[in-house]
């Protein structure tokens, strides 16, 4: 079971348009979608992105079990791909279909609603997806290889959503540009879940082992073990981070840049050298280490990021450049933690004979889900302490103190919290993969 055929790698890989989808469109635009077309205030608007993700981090854990439970019984975790996937799809498109009750309070408990629903369709999803590298291949090369070509999908994904969603909101405008959008991903995502489900119908899957059996017991696995623990702080921190960038993006290019076509342009730009190093990031890890790596990829991210800073008084090619930064980065940082996990799921497995992987996805999506959920929960309170005002008239003038806490949150904020990393990133409790 070492060698994985290329096919299967893509097949899987398409799955990173589900979570590529799901994991940037929210945390780019809801919080704008609430502020700027339902007049939600700025701090409720990012307690009401955070609440549902939130319920994730409590959920996910209990979908890891569940999928396990699944896995054994039937062999496979293609039903929960399928059923989640298809269950974020006809969500999303109702989370941005926008009901018009009539006022902000009734109009944001829909999208709560929705939202709530829709993030635990994904982790039905998310969760067995994260779980199948350990299982689909017993070579750590081969996992390598995997999450590259993963990585690489979602650098595409990414690009797609997130450069698409706010271009299709920008040209058709209003009410009726998040309805078209949230229709649009919602087809991506449907697409690519049938496309995972039926590619792995003949993938190998991982030894059947016996299933977690009670939380007592699970709680006392992750309490020993700690490379697992370590490496998950990590991810946790520059999810944050990550989540209030994506939430800062549509603000920044209207507020600071001058246009909300910006955002699109950011994108591409953000994104498309995350796609042309993403190969590069795995061979640098061979040559100097995978945590060597990691330390290099975060401090590209934080010199993108503090870069930001002068964008209200450096030509736009150098602000591009900076973005470039931020692009290259994050490629680095989405490659070596993904790389590293499979292989701790394997040794944990084989330490205790028992499946983890799936519970192991479950606590490393519920951290994903909270940094990002957070982001966006950050970003709504740097709004509001900047005094920004909420309306229905997304063109409405703001106070300098708003434009001040915009570009202060979009740079320094999310450079502190991706660097803040690099100290977590300790040779001591993860040299068996440095």
């Amino acid at each position: 079971m070492a060698s994985l055929p290329a096919r299967t790698r893509y097949r899987y890989s398409l799955g990173s348009f589900v979570t590529g989808a799901f994991g940037t469109v929210p945390g780019l635009l809801l919080l704008k979608y609430l502020t700027d077309t339902m007049g939600v205030a700025a701090g409720v608007a990012g307690l009401i992105v955070f609440v549902p993700k939130a319920w994730d981090v409590l959920f996910n854990p209990i979908a890891g079990r569940l999928s396990d439970a699944d896995m054994v019984r039937t062999g496979s975790r293609r039903r929960f791909l399928l059923y989640g996937g298809i269950g974020v799809a006809i969500l999303f498109a109702a989370l941005f279909a926008h009901p018009g009750f009539g006022g902000p309070v009734p109009d944001a408990i829909y999208v709560v609603v929705v939202f709530l629903l829709c993030a635990t369709a994904y982790a039905f999803f998310q969760v067995p997806f994260n779980a199948l590298p350990a299982e689909l291949t017993d070579s750590a090369e081969e996992r390598t290889k995997l999450t590259s070509v993963r990585i690489g999908f979602l650098a595409v994904a990414i690009l797609v959503s997130g450069g698409g969603a706010p271009a299709i909101t920008d040209l058709i405008g209003g009410v009726a540009g998040y309805r078209v959008m949230g229709l649009f991903i919602a087809v991506v995502i449907l697409l690519a879940t049938l496309g995972v489900y039926f590619g792995l119908k003949d993938a190998p899957v991982g030894a059947l082992r016996p299933n977690t059996v009670s939380p007592r017991e699970l709680l006392r696995t992750l309490a020993q073990w700690r490379p697992f623990r370590w490496l998950l702080g990590v991810y946790f921190i520059q999810a944050l981070g990550i989540g209030t960038v994506l939430a800062a993006i549509p603000f920044f290019a209207e507020r600071i840049l001058g246009s909300s076509g910006y955002s699109t342009v950011l994108f591409v730009g953000f994104v498309g050298p995350a796609l042309l190093t993403m190969p590069l990031w795995p061979k640098l890890g061979a040559s100097v280490g995978k945590l060597a790596g990691f330390r290099i990829a975060t401090a590209a991210f934080g010199i993108g990021l503090l870069g930001l800073l002068g964008a209200k008084v450096f030509p736009f090619p150098v602000t591009m450049v900076f973005v470039a930064f931020c692009g290259v980065g994050y490629a680095g940082i989405s490659v070596f933690p993904l790389a590293i996990l499979p292989d701790l799921i394997s040794d944990e497995e084989e330490r205790t004979g028992e499946t983890r992987a799936g519970v192991a996805a479950g606590v490393w999506t519920a951290s994903e889900t909270l940094g990002l959920a957070l982001g966006p929960g950050l970003w709504g309170l740097v709004l509001q302490f900047g005094g920004y005002q909420s309306s229905l008239d997304a063109k409405a003038a703001q106070p300098d103190s708003a434009l001040t806490a915009i570009l202060l949150g979009a740079s320094i904020l999310p450079a502190v919290l991706i660097v803040l990393g690099i100290p977590l990133l300790r040779k001591s409790v993860l040299e068996r993969r440095s």
